[in-house]
């Protein structure tokens, strides 16, 4: 790609948006105050060059580079041409890209890792040469090996420029990329930018608020704004003549970038002042209109209209498959949990082995329960613990660990790269077969409190995978809370309570189901809690239906004291236990339907991966701009 290749243009774009922040309920109900940002904006920047958008706070700087990446939801009016050709929302997610102010990486990655698992056309031998290209572009190889949160904010800015040059993007915008560094590293950005520039054949549009002197020479063009309004735009050399020539020389030992854009900005320190600034700007806004405009075509390299007439390179051009980028992602989270850093040790503590601890300590309270003599209180609580640990720790992980790829999964979603459901779908790829790993090992624990794990494989299974079941659904419950509520506290609040209800509900342990109203003990139904419950204390009190000896009614266990009880008379006990938390009428016959271990079983599994695919279909569907805008 070489310099003129792609032209972008802005002609008379007027755009009309929020200029206060709402309330939820203000969205809804359609009150936001809106107004006027942008207003006859008309710039054009070619390949290789590099124009820079300056304003005070307010000035629209940041709403022109979301109108240009079609990313505003308010009215616009105008036209945005690229090669003369509509830019649309799927030109630029294709064609061009977008640092923002603030850029999530995955902890655990290093520089090398994040740039090579971002998805492009590129793989094996070209995309790794290509990495270590754009790595010494931007003076990223000393740190290569470096994981993301352990370098510098610089190096931080350059990652994220990095992240969309190796797309190879024709138009790069960047929002405030020098915000916050000092004069060396601010000098050292721009430097990297304009070499880019020229390197790629690409064209930079980046916005600053307060220039330095020693960046004018990297800066090909210049746009000033002040209140939407275009106070200059053109070449940054033909900007001094321009306003020598309208009475405004620059003072000598003067940064020309900062005076003229003291220049654009309202003095707000009094009335006066106010008033004085903002007629001057006034003026300064029609003389450019009159004048300014004249000046900049007359001295244009490319006239507006006429650019991109010659170039018929097509703009949209042929998507990664989805198999490409799935298979990315996957490895992109499997490398960022499986590293020796803090964070790939935390991740697979809490994936592996944050259960099976829990489950170390209801095995040292529980160890002796065969010979307790409240051994059905005892086997009940054991059920219980079991799975409120499970739904807890399920909870947990996924405050913990879903928030830092949800904010990497909004980043790229909104550059167009893949959606919700392609995200979910290797998210739980990597996480559900590490859970049934931590199930097993922690079933293995306790297992040998309620079975005989020597010959009892098959109940092992059913009881590990009915605990799984347990887990996914409170995992899944709280990474779709996650997607709609973005502070983690809230998410946990809800998740809990959510459970916690589901429990006493649906559990039998804490309540009765004799004690329900009709139509919540019908809404049990609906609950998973319901069928580990049922399968869990079922298989724990009376084993499985083979093993089960049946007592007979004849046999008087009121006196007897010997420990542990005879087998009919514990069976006896625990029947009756079982029939009374479990069964809405009296004397209803145990296995009657409501013990199936299969039923119970099925239908555990059935539920949470239920929930499962209306994650899916969460993740699928748009959220409205309102409720989306906050994660990004």
């Amino acid at each position: 790609m070489i310099s003129g290749d792609f032209i972008l243009e802005l002609c008379n774009v007027f755009y009309s948006g929020q200029v206060e922040p709402g309330s939820c309920i203000q969205h809804i109900l359609g009150t936001i105050k809106t107004g006027v940002i942008l207003k006859d904006v008309s710039i054009m920047v070619q390949s290789g060059e590099v124009l820079a958008v300056l304003g005070s706070k307010g000035s629209g700087k940041k709403a022109l580079l979301d109108v240009i990446s079609r990313r505003v939801q308010g009215p616009t009016r105008g036209q945005i041409l690229l090669n003369n050709q509509p830019m649309s929302l799927a030109v630029f997610q294709q064609r061009c890209g977008y640092v923002t102010h603030h850029y999530n990486f995955i902890p655990g990655l290093t520089v090398e890792q994040t740039l090579y698992f971002v998805p492009t056309k590129l793989s094996g031998y070209l995309k790794k040469s290509k990495v270590k290209q754009i790595m010494a572009d931007l003076a990223l190889s000393q740190v290569a090996n470096r994981c993301v949160e352990n370098i510098s904010l610089s190096e931080l800015r350059r990652l994220m420029i990095g992240v969309q040059l190796i797309k190879d993007p024709v138009v790069l915008l960047l929002d405030e990329p020098t915000w916050n560094l000092d004069p060396l590293n601010t000098y050292l950005v721009v430097s990297i930018l304009s070499n880019a520039a020229k390197k790629y054949g690409t064209a930079i549009i980046l916005t600053m608020e307060k220039p330095r002197s020693d960046v004018f020479p990297f800066l090909d063009r210049v746009l000033y704004l002040c209140l939407g309004d275009v106070v200059y735009a053109g070449k940054t050399r033909q900007m001094l003549d321009y306003f020598n020539a309208i009475g405004f020389p620059c003072p000598q030992l003067e940064n020309p970038l900062m005076y003229y854009l003291c220049l654009s900005t309202v003095d707000r320190r009094s009335r006066e002042r106010f008033i004085e600034s903002n007629n001057q700007i006034a003026a300064l806004v029609d003389k450019f209109k009159v004048e300014g405009l004249m000046i900049t075509k007359a001295n244009s390299e490319v006239r507006p209209g006429e650019a991109g007439l010659n170039n018929k390179v097509p703009l949209l051009q042929r998507r990664i498959s989805w198999f490409t980028i799935a298979w990315l992602l996957y490895i992109r989270l499997l490398t960022a949990t499986l590293n020796l850093t803090w964070t790939g040790v935390k991740q697979t503590f809490l994936r592996l082995f944050l259960l099976p601890i829990f489950y170390g300590f209801l095995w040292l309270f529980y160890s002796n329960i065969e010979q307790d003599q409240y051994s059905v209180t005892s086997k009940t609580g054991l059920v219980f613990n079991c799975i409120m640990g499970t739904y807890y720790t399920g909870i947990m992980s996924a405050l913990i660990l879903y928030p830092t790829y949800r904010k990497q999964y909004n980043q790229e979603s909104q550059e167009g790269i893949y959606g919700g459901g392609l995200f979910l779908f290797t998210y739980n790829c990597i996480s559900m077969p590490f859970s049934l790993i931590s199930m097993f090992l922690s079933s293995a624990i306790v297992f040998p409190l309620v079975g005989r794990l020597s010959d009892q494989w098959e109940e092992y299974i059913y009881f590990t995978l009915t605990l799984f079941a347990s887990y996914i659904l409170a995992e899944q419950i709280t990474i779709a809370l996650l997607m709609m509520l973005k502070d983690n506290i809230k998410a946990a609040i809800c998740s809990l309570y959510i459970t916690s209800v589901s429990v006493v509900l649906g559990s039998g342990i804490l309540r009765s189901f004799k004690g329900l109203q009709e139509w919540l003990f019908y809404f049990t139904y609906a609950l998973q809690i319901r069928y580990a419950s049922l399968y869990l204390s079922k298989f724990v009190l009376l084993g499985t239906m083979s093993e089960t000896v049946l007592f007979d009614n004849k046999v008087n266990c009121t006196n007897v004291n010997v420990q542990p009880l005879p087998l009919e008379c514990l069976n006896k006990q625990n029947y009756v236990y079982l029939s009374e938390r479990y069964s809405r009428e009296n004397n209803a016959p145990i296995f009657a339907g409501v013990f199936d271990e299969d039923v119970n079983l099925y239908m555990s599994l059935a539920l949470s991966f239920g929930i499962v695919f209306l994650n899916f279909v969460l993740h699928m569907l748009p959220l409205p701009t309102f409720a989306n805008s906050k994660f990004r």
